[in-house]
């Protein structure tokens, strides 16, 4: 059951309407009548409306009593994408506790390997290899007295192979000892070190303005060329071998070795004639000529293993036409 409150005007000398007297004498709806008396206002009336209340039996809106099933309906939607999405998130967690597993066990097994030491201690044992090989060798010796008749380009290449080099010795488990001569420090090639090379000030090796045959004695020096016609058969600790820094894009020929001779310095190449042979390639090209990291990859890789065609393998590229000698039986 729900009440309805039906107003009715009523006049203020308290006579009803005569079309109002009909309604209520034939209305079977009519279940209870209660007349309400108004709060008297301000302006003194009391009594000015009457409220009729009506009790009439409604049926329940529809609106109230629909099934839930549209509801049901939605729930059920969005329970499935929550599930799909509860069901990512903990495929992601799954992989990365499984990442974070297979990290841990990998740290384990290596430790036992390569023991974990601290960057403090790793640079303390790389300047204490690097200041034996000053003193007991080998040493590597880089010739930049060439390097001003070099263009920007090339002198930024030479600055990045200097980088490399330096980079390399300093991973080596028997490194060389490094000096740069020729190399004075208001030139183009030591500004474009530096702007290439971080802490490049800093590196740990020797820098001279005087020249390398200036520098060590003359019986001492082996400039690695490759039109020398000796291939170099070992790496000799009282020897200081010369890389010519030369980056020359116009391929000029037998530079290094017309200057080694005209200082009666010996000469030797790479081996690799000796233990590498020409592959044949669509454009013919076979070159010796490396740059003075590759060169260096070569000589360290060979002080570590003494075996030339491991490393003349890490340091000739197969761009430049040669492959060993068992690759192709």
């Amino acid at each position: 059951m729900s009440h309805i409150i039906v107003p009715f005007l009523i006049s203020v000398k308290g006579q009803r309407p005569k079309h109002m007297d009909w309604k209520l004498e034939e209305s079977h709806v009519l279940q209870e009548q209660e007349v309400i008396p108004e709060d008297t206002g301000e302006d003194g009336i009391s009594e000015s409306f009457q409220l009729l209340q009506i009790d009439v039996e409604c049926e329940p809106q529809e609106r109230e009593t629909l099934p839930t099933g549209s509801a049901t309906w939605c729930s059920k939607n969005v329970q499935r994408k929550q599930r799909h999405w509860e069901k990512i998130v903990a495929a992601k967690k799954s992989k990365r506790k499984q990442e974070k597993e297979r990290r841990k066990a990998n740290h384990i097994e290596n430790s036992g390997i390569y023991p974990q030491h601290s960057k403090r201690f790793l640079r303390s044992l790389t300047k204490e290899k690097l200041l034996e090989a000053k003193h007991s060798g080998p040493r590597l010796c880089i010739d930049l007295s060439m390097t001003h008749h070099m263009s920007k380009k090339e002198l930024s290449r030479l600055a990045g192979q200097i980088r490399r080099l330096y980079g390399s010795n300093k991973k080596a488990d028997r490194p060389f000892w490094i000096c740069l001569t020729g190399f004075t420090t208001d030139s183009p090639l030591y500004a474009e070190c530096l702007r290439m090379n971080d802490g490049f000030s800093s590196y740990l090796l020797d820098i001279t303005e005087e020249d390398c045959f200036s520098v060590f004695p003359l019986e001492t020096l082996v400039y690695l060329t490759p039109d020398s016609e000796h291939a170099l058969e070992d790496v000799d600790l009282n020897k200081v071998y010369i890389l010519g820094g030369l980056v020359d894009e116009s391929i000029q020929k037998k530079v290094t070795f017309q200057k080694a001779r005209e200082h009666s310095v010996k000469t030797a190449r790479l081996p690799i004639q000796e233990y590498m042979v020409r592959r044949q390639n669509g454009k013919n090209y076979h070159s010796e000529i490396l740059a003075i990291n590759q060169v260096f990859d070569i000589l360290s890789t060979y002080f570590e293993t003494q075996n030339w065609p491991e490393a003349l393998k890490k340091g000739v590229s197969s761009r430049k036409g040669y492959v060993l000698q068992n690759s192709v039986e």
